[in-house]
């Protein structure tokens, strides 16, 4: 059974979870052999405040 954890900044769609859901389910079955039943992905938003790149604060680089 594929658990995947997706870290990402907060403010995706809806819309835009479900077709990365669908599009990331499809390969876990194509790739893995996986059934579509048992890929379990859970979404961990953070915020801006709480990460950086290149020594910016992703709140600040927006």
């Amino acid at each position: 059974m594929p658990n995947i954890t997706v870290e990402l900044l907060a403010g995706r769609s809806l819309d835009q979870r479900r077709q990365f859901v669908e599009a990331v389910t499809a390969q876990a079955e194509a790739i893995l052999g996986a059934r579509r039943q048992d890929v379990r992905i859970l979404f961990v938003e953070i915020s801006g405040e709480l990460v950086a790149k290149g020594g910016v604060l992703a709140v600040d680089a927006e």
